[in-house]
């Protein structure tokens, strides 16, 4: 299958919105945004709306782990949509916000693999679904038993 310069473009535009969380760029995170866009964090069960309250939610994982990277494994592009496979790596020093109240930071090191679904209108994320396996990450931590 050979794949578009649109859909080229459209990967792109996804690692930069990567690239942008690693660097802690969140003026390039915010201009990858629709105003109106989602963000759908599968593996907390949140559904964040609008580009002020995506940018905090990525924030708070920065302060949870201030070191955290993202790699991206694969990229795939069909029409409008992009996936990618992305390894996040980062230690937990930081605060992590859970539905109970904050976790204190472990200082342990934590591994864990997504899928993340981006749509787009023109170049800019309308929408994201991150698919993330939390129970394995709060196992890493420690939180919980393995």
């Amino acid at each position: 299958m050979t794949m578009t310069k649109t859909e080229q473009t459209l990967i792109d535009a996804a690692r930069g919105v990567v690239d942008a969380f690693n660097a802690d760029d969140w003026d390039a995170y915010q201009a990858a945004l629709t105003a109106d866009s989602v963000y759908d964090e599968v593996g907390t069960s949140r559904r964040i709306e609008g580009v002020a309250a995506i940018i905090l939610s990525m924030q708070a994982w920065k302060q949870a782990f201030p070191d955290v990277k993202g790699t991206i494994d694969h990229a795939f592009a069909d029409g409008n949509t992009v996936v990618l496979e992305v390894t996040w790596q980062g230690t937990h020093s930081g605060p992590l916000q859970g539905p109970s109240g904050a976790i204190p930071a472990t200082g342990r090191h934590q591994t864990t693999r997504t899928s993340w679904v981006l749509t787009f209108d023109g170049d800019k994320v309308t929408e994201s679904r991150h698919y993330f396996d939390m129970l394995s990450m709060l196992q890493q931590l420690g939180v919980i038993p393995g």
